[in-house]
């Protein structure tokens, strides 16, 4: 089968064939049609994540395809796939069989594409959990979202509204919000927009920290930071992935009927350097998935 493989950090990944998984008790063997091209992968091939599989390794964690061979799922299901070391401790997802563990597999509904279903994930269960298991929203809150034009936070903005709140969408180059205007901070990106608009959340307010897109230090005055009284609460969603996976099915009704909408952009295979590149490009749009 033809697999992308990277044989160093940062190293040009490269299209190469490889033998094809065999059945083992507990992994499935998914025909894969979608594989996604997320920060997350990016990270691991730059080095940069806590942990990698051993090179030469297939990149990876999330995508959508049909079982081929599984002791859990019927041959022939619409399945996608996420974490459980996909792309982070073994090879990944960006091949044309995937060997996954069955923990790692759900079942797509019909009415999901297999760009959709590859790329829904991340963005949704991060956007829900950051806004409902996190931040506690509640109805009628001011809610500030930075990289509203990204997938997480086009989802934070909808799944905000939804919930019966306020939310505003941050332009970094055009004036901040008004001083101490909203309840809730959304953030997305980090560096130097995260402090420009850490003062416009009220006293008593809170500031989910979900992605660092813009650089991942933030410069604290402690004196005003203690005056302002704003909660800073990280997105792990390591630590919360059952709470996500928990909100799957709902999440994909919502994708389903349109209640929900993500933007995706394929490439080919063979172009997964080109989709590393893409999310790179700051106000890039949706996600990038690669297609079989």
């Amino acid at each position: 089968m033809k697999a992308v493989r990277i044989h160093g950090f940062d190293a040009v990944p490269v299209l190469e064939d490889v033998a094809d998984p065999v059945p083992r008790p507990g992994r499935s063997i998914v025909r894969m049609q979608a594989a996604t091209v997320g920060h997350i992968d990016r990270t691991v091939w730059r080095g940069s994540f806590l942990r990698h599989p051993p090179f030469p390794y297939t990149p990876g964690v999330e995508a959508a395809g049909i079982v081929v061979a599984s002791e859990r799922y019927a041959a022939g299901q619409r399945v996608w796939l996420r974490g459980s070391g996909l792309g982070t401790l073994f090879d990944g997802t960006w091949c044309e069989q995937i060997d996954a563990p069955d923990e790692a597999l759900g079942l797509l509904p019909d009415a999901i594409t297999m760009a959709l279903g590859s790329a829904f994930f991340s963005p949704t269960t991060s956007a829900w959990v950051a806004l409902h298991e996190v931040a506690k929203l509640q109805p009628g809150e001011q809610v500030l979202v930075t990289g509203a034009s990204g997938a997480v936070g086009s989802l934070v903005m909808q799944l905000a509204c939804d919930a019966g709140c306020d939310a505003t969408a941050v332009d970094p180059l055009a004036d901040a919000p008004p001083p101490a205007s909203a309840d809730l901070l959304v953030d997305t990106v980090g560096g130097s927009v995260l402090s420009s608009v850490l003062p416009c959340v009220r006293p008593g307010g809170r500031a989910v920290l979900i992605g660092y897109t813009a650089g991942p230090t933030l410069a604290l005055d402690i004196a005003h930071f203690l005056q302002r009284d704003v909660a800073l609460l990280p997105l792990n969603m390591f630590r919360r992935e059952a709470a996500g996976r928990a909100m799957v099915p709902e999440l994909l009704a919502r994708l389903a009927d349109g209640r929900l909408q993500l933007e995706v952009r394929p490439f080919a295979l063979a172009d997964a350097a080109l989709a590393l590149d893409w999310i790179a490009q700051r106000g890039h749009r949706g996600r990038a998935v690669l297609v079989a």
